[in-house]
């Protein structure tokens, strides 16, 4: 019999840049919630406060600072936004935010998102002397042809983020060529759900039950696929001579 799945967001205080993010979360985070092979979803955003990587408005053009946060700048698009390549993701404007911030600065994201989780796995996991436990920043993004934002995974950490199927049979027999489960963008879809996008106030949120492989190591080169060998990259390098040439490098 499987274990039924349990989420539950968190509404907390508001999270102030430069705060202790690690004292923060294990207070806020009821005692009952916390157990063995739970996964603890963090919006990337109170991340990057702890961190300070703040930008104030005033005297930067916000044009230069997306092309100098992005991996890969693939120009300006509607409504205001640049395509960008970020961490490993197809982001638009280097994942750069606007909302909710008290004093209207630019939020970046977290300068090395994978060892912000790892710091925040490594402290949660002593505080609440688990041995098996996931840590996950999530973010929000667009997909093409679909109105509205779903969660994305930035970094995780303490579990692996995909399963492969490859070498398994389908329901008549057919034996799976290809099929990999993304269980980190999963996990990240549905608690950026329940966690909302406004003012609910609910950047954490915890998730039991999960059929996860726990490990105490984990690379981010497991979920990312380089560019060239993504099934996109054709419409990518199709862009302008400029895109063209740092797609190449």
């Amino acid at each position: 019999m499987k274990k039924q799945v349990q989420l539950q967001a968190i509404k907390t205080d508001l999270f102030t840049p430069g705060q202790n993010l690690a004292a923060f979360i294990q207070k806020q985070i009821p005692q009952d919630l916390v157990q063995e092979r739970m996964v603890l979803a963090v919006t990337s955003k109170i991340v990057s406060l702890a961190e300070n990587r703040l930008v104030p408005r005033q005297g930067i053009d916000k044009t230069k600072l997306v092309q100098n946060e992005a991996d890969v700048y693939l120009g300006e698009i509607g409504y205001g936004c640049h395509l960008t390549v970020k961490e490993g993701l197809f982001i638009a404007s280097s994942g750069i935010d606007e909302s909710n911030s008290e004093h209207g600065d630019y939020i970046l994201y977290p300068k090395d998102p994978m060892a912000s989780a790892k710091a925040l796995w490594t402290q949660l996991r002593t505080h609440w002397n688990l041995r098996e436990f996931g840590i996950l920043l999530t973010d929000s993004h667009t997909s093409p042809l679909r109105q509205g934002v779903t969660g994305i995974c930035l970094s995780y950490w303490g579990f692996r983020a995909v399963r492969s199927l490859v070498g398994t049979q389908d329901l008549f027999g057919r034996e799976l060529k290809m099929t990999q489960m993304n269980l980190a963008d999963g996990i990240a879809s549905m608690t950026v759900l329940v966690m909302g996008e406004g003012q609910e106030r609910q950047p954490l949120a915890v998730v039991n039950g999960l059929d996860l492989s726990f490990c105490e190591e984990s690379n981010a080169a497991e979920l990312r696929i380089p560019l060239k060998e993504d099934l996109y990259y054709p419409i990518l390098k199709s862009l302008s001579k400029d895109c063209q040439t740092t797609l190449a490098k």
